[in-house]
């Protein structure tokens, strides 16, 4: 039996223009865009009341599943439990689909275990499998190359088909996005409660771990996962040599690049450059280094990514365009929907337009933040 919706008086923001008007839904897809006030009244739908029809929200790297699990020291939540809680949120912030971050590769004091992280990912993928879940559930790997045990850890997603991106990172002292000592002193000494003469121990067993492993680890991940198809990313480039480095590993995301120098290298080099929307939010990077929103106004930011906060996702894609000059809001839509989906090769959503999935949200805008009232994903209400 055909499952038809319509939802009128909309005002639907498509790939490059705001029209207002209706859209049909069937069997999960969008199969008409109607323009005009009247357009959609003759048949039986939804009333939209004016309010923002956008596509749903594809988010590529998000850091909030593992707290759900793990949300004090030594604390363990039933993964399932955690993996509804963690869609649950992301889902009525808008997001649609979501590439759960989890970390490969751990530090001898991480609170996590690699077990508990394939735990996670058997959650997921149970969950999907029993349609649990309110959002489309993929998984991207957070590779710590400068871990001892990251291709242990990694090899636990061999045949994995639900992962669909891998980052390259070090977060060692004096690497990428701490470059800066005290930057990274400022956010483990405290972090750790270290004293001085136990952060200069942490510091050099960290250093030494990046020189031994990093540049071998990297070279393994980046061929597995070129013969795999999964894409990779690189995190935190600061030089120009770090992105001449991705280039050759075959990166084609470029996420978090410290400098606008790296910025500009990756997106001439054809990556997409994805920031964070808190640091849209906020207008500066937490750690100190380049904003997403110098990024924006210099034409080198492609995708935003919620990082920590689900709903900054939303918020930043309503915020941009009022706060650098020259995006529109379909312009800032396209960096949190079509751009991360076509990123990852999830083209059958991202956009508004015929024969695409029909993930979508309703958003109504009051004293400058979005509100969601309403979400679909392949045109069922999920929120």
């Amino acid at each position: 039996m055909t499952a038809e919706t319509v939802l009128h008086n909309a005002r639907i923001v498509l790939a490059d223009e705001i029209v207002e008007g209706s859209l049909v839904l069937r069997d999960g897809f969008i199969v008409g865009i109607e323009a005009g006030a009247s357009s959609g009244s003759s048949r039986t739908g939804e009333d939209m009341g004016g309010d923002y029809i956008i596509p749903g929200l594809v988010e590529l790297h998000t850091d909030h599943l593992e707290g759900h699990y793990a949300p004090r020291p030594k604390v363990r939540w039933n993964p399932i439990a955690a993996v509804l809680a963690h869609d649950a949120q992301v889902a009525t912030a808008g997001i649609t689909t979501v590439l759960d971050a989890l970390r490969v590769g751990m530090d001898e004091d991480a609170d996590l275990t690699s077990a508990d992280i394939r735990k996670l990912a058997d959650a997921i993928e149970d969950s999907v499998k029993q349609d649990r879940l309110r959002a489309d559930h993929f998984i991207h790997l957070r590779c710590e190359v400068s871990a001892p045990d990251c291709l242990r850890a990694f090899a636990n997603f061999d045949g994995d088909e639900r992962v669909k991106l891998a980052s390259l990172m070090d977060h060692a002292p004096g690497q990428r996005q701490f470059v800066n000592l005290e930057t990274y002193a400022y956010y483990y000494q405290r972090k750790l409660k270290l004293t001085d003469r136990d952060f200069k121990v942490f510091c050099e067993k960290r250093m030494a771990e990046s020189a031994r492993n990093s540049a071998p680890n990297r070279a393994v991940i980046a061929a597995a996962c070129q013969e795999r198809g999964i894409v990779l990313a690189s995190h935190d480039d600061a030089t120009s040599g770090h992105v001449d480095e991705a280039i050759e590993q075959g990166v084609r995301v470029a996420e978090f690049p410290t400098t606008e120098e790296a910025a500009r290298a990756s997106k001439e080099a054809g990556m997409g450059v994805l920031m964070g929307a808190p640091n849209v939010m906020r207008g500066a990077s937490h750690s100190g280094n380049v904003s997403a929103r110098t990024l924006a106004s210099d034409g080198l930011l492609d995708i935003l990514s919620s990082d920590y906060i689900p709903f900054s996702l939303i918020q930043s894609a309503f915020f941009l365009g009022d706060v650098v000059e020259g995006i529109s809001l379909p312009q800032a839509v396209a960096m949190v929907s079509k751009n991360p989906a076509d990123a990852v090769g999830l083209t059958d959503r991202g956009v508004i337009e015929q024969g695409r999935r029909a993930d979508l949200v309703r958003v109504r805008v009051d004293d400058h933040v979005p509100v969601v009232r309403t979400v679909w994903r392949q045109g069922r209400r999920v929120a």
